[in-house]
């Protein structure tokens, strides 16, 4: 029994350390290697006026579109773009009442 043990704790300690070994060559290859950040494409230049008098409250960024908020005479306006060709997909007018 005292021999079965021993094996065990002898395999799990070869086990353990090898463990060790693959992480600190993993690290280690890593850090010989970096990796380049992939380059993003460029932006389009593209010019997207807003009424005169009106000023942008917010924007955000999802499910790829571009949302802007803007306010313009005491009204709310969302405007929704599409982020890949830029192009206003939809507003959304809120008036007080």
């Amino acid at each position: 029994m005292v021999r079965k043990l021993k094996r065990m704790a002898v395999f799990s300690s070869i086990l353990m350390i090898g463990g060790f070994l693959a992480i600190f060559a993993v690290i280690g290859y890593r850090l010989s290697n970096p990796v380049s950040a992939p380059q993003a494409a460029p932006i389009p230049a593209i010019t997207n006026a807003l009424p005169k008098g009106s000023r942008v409250i917010s924007t955000a960024v999802s499910d790829g579109r571009i949302v802007v908020t803007i306010e313009r005479e005491g009204r709310t306006e969302v405007r929704v773009f599409d982020l890949s060709t830029l192009q206003l997909r939809g507003t959304l007018r809120l008036e007080p009442q």
